[in-house]
């Protein structure tokens, strides 16, 4: 279990300018990443360090959209002005959180637009629907090319600011109390507030940018 990626909603004039100012902000090249089909979505990947991204979305006008709960979520927030929507974590065996969380995941792809397809499921977006500080989880599927793999990077993911209960968390991602993740740290503050990520900081060659 690792944190995989984290997630931000398409501002007012969408997935691509949006990227576009959090790529000058960071330095890295921000790269179309295709249309999830499933969802009604589709996103623009910033490549980071470590086999991580960052990942800006936006709805498509599509029925999908609607339908899926990713798709909702992430037409609410950009709906409300866009910004961070999420983080993700990755697993190696996804069926152990469908036993432990008793929900089923679900099977997302997309068509990058050189044609290369990336297949994987996920699980907990109803739980990040209803509680914002919850992280979702994905598991690749065997001999998909991780999104961070499609350019460059000297940026790295450092740290998350959180509204919320770390103790919430851990319950929701199924690990003891004194669990601290390898290489990101995660700063909790009001936990009786809005819950839902704050900020981010990432860690470039020109020093940190908190977005």
């Amino acid at each position: 279990m690792r944190v995989d990626h984290v997630v931000y909603a398409a501002e007012n004039d969408g997935a691509r300018a949006t990227a576009a100012r959090l790529a000058e902000q960071l330095g890295v090249a921000a790269v179309d990443g295709g249309v999830h089909p499933r969802f009604g979505t589709r996103n623009v990947i910033l490549p980071l360090l470590g086999d991580r991204y960052l990942e800006v979305v936006e709805v498509l006008d599509h029925p999908a959209s609607d339908k899926a709960p990713f798709g909702q979520v992430v037409r609410a927030r950009s709906e409300a002005g866009g910004g961070w929507l999420g983080w993700v974590v990755s697993v190696d065996d996804i069926t152990k959180q469908e036993q432990r969380l008793g929900r089923e995941s679900v099977t997302g792809n997309r068509h990058r637009p050189d044609g290369v397809e990336l297949r994987w499921q996920q699980l907990g977006v109803k739980g990040l629907q209803s509680d914002p500080q919850l992280p979702f989880f994905v598991q690749w599927a065997e001999g998909t090319q991780h999104p961070s793999g499609v350019g460059a990077t000297q940026v790295a993911l450092r740290s998350v600011e959180i509204a919320g209960d770390p103790d919430r968390v851990r319950d929701w991602v199924g690990v003891d109390e004194d669990y601290v993740p390898a290489d990101v740290e995660f700063n909790f503050i009001a936990p009786r507030g809005n819950p839902g990520i704050l900020s981010v900081t990432f860690e470039t060659p020109d020093g940190p940018v908190t977005v």
